[in-house]
């Protein structure tokens, strides 16, 4: 076995991995939790961000409806943090109970957001205040009592809806571990640890690479929506890169949780 430690507000947990060579799943070794990208060292970060009780809260709107609205203005194209601000004016506008109109909605997504001390403007404000004001208007009569991927399978239907972002508003909104948000991130990291073939499209097997990650998932022992969100967020941050990197041992165990 392989240890590795979690730093906690001064008290030290140790834990443990299998071998380096064995597999969590065919064609996927385990790796050494020291070296960026493996699914030991995953499986640590998830870990160590579980004990610090971060990731979750994945709820991002109080209802179903805020939470197709925050799901939908994020996503391809817009940074995490433009879908906050447009959501927020949104909401604070009192435009997310399926009510509103295009025109309205448009009308506040096109005024410049004020970000970082300087004006920035929402991407495609035409097409998403579509999407979002004939979206809501059909989800309101959507009950949250259905099984999770029976729900996810009624938000297909809605306009600008696809797999990724029907999958992310039931992960939020009903803390499930039934599906997986695969994103750009996710697939890339997935790809890197072989669990998805390199050539593998989330557009054309959206739902054949979920089970895999979900599988993946339950082969490390972490919840799904908490290794979605932990891959997530430490992928984006680094950006681009495709090559293992080896960490100072030290610094693996006691300062790489983001």
């Amino acid at each position: 076995m392989q240890q590795f430690w979690i730093n906690i507000d001064g008290n030290i947990e140790e834990h443990s991995v299998p071998e380096s060579v064995e597999e969590v799943m065919p064609g996927v070794c385990w790796g050494v939790p020291d070296e960026l990208f493996t699914p030991a060292f995953w499986k640590y970060q998830s870990e160590a961000q579980m004990r610090r009780n971060r990731y979750r809260d994945h709820r991002l709107g109080e209802t179903l409806l805020e939470e197709i609205a925050v799901c939908l203005l994020g996503g391809y194209g817009i940074p995490a943090e433009m879908g906050m601000v447009a959501f927020h004016r949104l909401r604070e506008d009192g435009l997310l109970s399926g009510e509103a109109s295009e025109e309205d909605v448009h009308e506040r997504l096109a005024r410049p957001f004020q970000m970082e001390g300087r004006q920035r403007r929402y991407r495609f404000a035409s097409q998403k205040a579509s999407y979002l004001a004939r979206s809501l208007r059909m989800a309101r009569e959507f009950s949250v009592d259905l099984p999770e991927r029976d729900l996810r399978q009624r938000l297909l239907d809605l306009p600008g809806i696809g797999p990724k972002t029907a999958s992310w508003i039931v992960r939020n909104h009903l803390d499930s571990d039934e599906v997986a948000i695969i994103d750009v991130h996710l697939h890339r990291a997935c790809v890197m640890m072989h669990v998805f073939d390199a050539g593998s499209d989330p557009a054309k097997d959206y739902f054949g690479l979920e089970e895999l990650f979900l599988r993946f998932a339950k082969a490390i022992k972490v919840r799904a929506s908490i290794l979605d969100a932990v891959i997530w967020d430490f992928m984006r941050r680094i950006g681009p890169t495709s090559k293992p990197m080896k960490i100072a041992a030290n610094s693996a165990q006691f300062q790489l949780s983001f």
